[in-house]
């Protein structure tokens, strides 16, 4: 059986591959990664216009835009209103990553709120599933998810590094979860417990690329064709096979980001 992995999020329209993107693109094919979600999130719109361009250019491709808790404190009128506008092509899937983060505190925690919130509106304007962010925030990111009644518009807790009491709560709100490629390391936290705690139709696997790299390619830039060792990793904790993984996480991500991506499928091989 021929490997057709999704990962979920990677941010490849960033500069870090300007100098090997198609090579990147490549390589993850061939490792099996049938489709990419590329992120456009770093708080300027340059960011949301790259992935955008490069999904809407590339074969196998879609993107995710949004602004980033880290840079909330950018997001005016004027930038929430272009990112609005890109978010609306059929390219982009889900809006995102937006969320909560209070362990870097890059933007104050009342802008961010207001900005997630904000953002969590945009998704149920647009119909579209969100990217979740949340790092140490667990707590306030459940009580704005369901003040905002986002089970209604569905997502996914990305990059997941949290508390398995978390992930039940985000999997209460009819969530998905995101396993990265933390859940190889030794120092992996409740991630492996999480990696077998979620029901098998609301689980994905992502890389965070450039970032988070998993053993056995710790220490290098991260890349779409590493997901095969995060989902070889949680198919060992779930006791599964990797083809079996590959294929239930693929349907999830069709289920989640629409049938785009199966389209974007090569079958051929």
């Amino acid at each position: 059986m021929t490997l057709l992995l999704v990962d979920s999020h990677a941010h490849i329209a960033e500069s870090e591959y300007d100098a090997d993107r198609e090579a990147v693109i490549a390589r993850a094919a061939a490792a099996g990664v049938g489709h990419v979600v590329t992120i456009g999130s770093a708080g300027d719109l340059a960011s949301c216009e790259r992935a955008l361009n490069l999904a809407k250019t590339r074969v196998g491709v879609s993107c995710i835009l949004g602004v980033h808790p880290h840079d909330a404190s950018n997001n005016d009128e004027a930038l929430f209103t272009a990112v609005a506008q890109r978010a609306a092509d059929p390219a982009c899937v889900a809006i995102g990553e937006t969320g909560l983060d209070y362990h870097y505190d890059l933007s104050p925690r009342d802008v961010q709120r207001d900005v997630f919130r904000r953002y969590v509106g945009l998704a149920r304007t647009l119909r579209k599933p969100l990217c979740i962010h949340s790092r140490s925030a667990e707590d306030d990111t459940l009580a704005i998810l369901r003040d905002e009644r986002a089970g209604d518009i569905r997502g996914v807790i990305h990059c997941f590094s949290g508390t398995a009491a978390f992930a039940r709560g985000a999997l209460g709100l009819g969530l998905y979860v995101s396993i990265p490629g933390i859940v190889t390391f030794k120092n992996a936290g409740e991630i492996p417990e999480v990696a077998r705690l979620v029901p098998a139709d609301r689980l994905l696997v992502e890389t965070d690329s450039p970032y988070l790299a998993p053993i056995p390619h710790r220490g290098k830039r991260n890349e779409p064709a590493f997901v095969v060792d995060t989902a070889r990793k949680v198919a060992e904790l779930r006791g599964v096979t990797l083809e079996d993984l590959a294929e239930q996480t693929t349907r999830n991500a069709v289920a989640l980001f629409g049938p785009r991506l199966d389209r974007h499928f090569d079958r051929s091989a």
